[in-house]
């Protein structure tokens, strides 16, 4: 597998694929959210060139080498829904994480399942992948319970883990072994 090509992903009813100049309407939509510019490096009410700039630098992470992001597309319309990554930061000691968000007019309809299964599914394959990790606050029931239907087990709760929208958070950590 050639690691400066990003694969398009088969999700059942979604597909994987790199992000596009048309899925700034998602980004838009993600930066106006109360909670996914807090977690993610989505910028909170994003101007046009920070859209641009935003899909851009979901293409350098595989040039960088620090992971793979995919938006989460309908797989017959092909319009974008949410995102999902792969991050590589340990993977010098065999762990990659995953990250995902989706847009709040499509919660709830089993896309994260879909996507989480499909993104797990082929990076646990990769040879240099032995661990894969997730990190959830615990109120966020809908994100743990995907993690657990796609193979994911919680191992404990880390407290104060993560900063988020200015606070320390406690997290869910998960993992998914090859």
């Amino acid at each position: 597998m050639d690691p400066l090509i990003q694969p398009a992903l088969d999700a059942s009813e979604y597909r994987l694929r790199p992000f596009t100049l048309q899925d700034a309407g998602l980004v838009r939509q993600a930066s106006l959210d109360p909670l996914i510019p807090l977690i993610t490096t989505v910028p909170a009410n994003a101007a046009d060139e920070e859209i641009v700039d935003y899909i851009g630098r979901q293409h350098q992470r595989l040039v960088a080498h620090s992971g793979y992001s995919f938006a989460i597309a309908d797989a017959k319309t092909d319009q974008a829904v949410g995102q999902i990554g792969l991050w590589l930061k340990n993977i010098d000691q065999g762990r990659g994480s995953v990250g995902y968000w989706v847009g709040a007019a499509h919660r709830n309809k089993g896309i994260v399942s879909s996507a989480l299964d499909a993104l797990s599914t082929w990076a646990i394959a990769r040879r240099d992948i032995h661990r894969l990790e997730l990190y959830v606050e615990p109120w966020n029931d809908g994100s743990w319970r995907a993690a657990e239907r796609c193979g994911y087990t919680r191992e404990g709760l880390l407290r104060s883990w993560q900063e988020v929208g200015g606070l320390r958070k406690d997290m869910y950590m998960y993992s998914r072994l090859k």
